[in-house]
């Protein structure tokens, strides 16, 4: 996906099932989200001041939603810069193959759930910006 841009991502609002007793947001393949869900990680006790993320992927489709707490999303597609703050747990950010991403200025608690259209696989990651910015211009990565 070198042609995808940061104006390609899109926050979601999830569907919420109220309930007195406390709210429920479910997500299924290909209805809220626009592909298969192949795999879900999550992170927490992320430490006050530190970063996550700075890399890229050539194929992995992503929701990321802060399933507790608050972060911000940075996303760059080697020309623009475009930055998202997740707060509520029942809004997502949908994040297309292609683009950089860093995860930044989390919240005492926070969790970021990550539901992710590939299993892992480390030939699909781009760690470097120089190669990501050779990858986004045609060059090899």
């Amino acid at each position: 996906m070198k042609d995808t841009t940061v104006f390609d991502c899109t926050k979601l609002q999830l569907p919420r099932l109220y309930n007195p007793a406390g709210n429920i947001t479910a997500v299924n393949n290909n209805q809220e989200i626009p592909f298969q869900v192949k795999r879900v990680y999550y992170l927490y006790d992320v430490p006050g001041g530190e970063a996550r993320g700075g890399h890229g992927h050539k194929e992995l489709e992503q929701l990321i939603i802060a399933a507790s707490g608050s972060f911000d999303i940075i996303l760059n597609d080697g020309r623009v810069k475009r930055t998202f703050h997740l707060s509520r747990p029942y809004m997502g950010l949908y994040m297309p193959a292609g683009l950089w991403r860093e995860l930044d200025n989390f919240s005492s608690g926070s969790i970021c759930l990550v539901l992710a259209s590939q299993v892992y696989d480390e030939g699909d990651y781009i760690r470097d910006y120089l190669e990501f910015e050779k990858y986004k211009t045609g060059g090899q990565s």
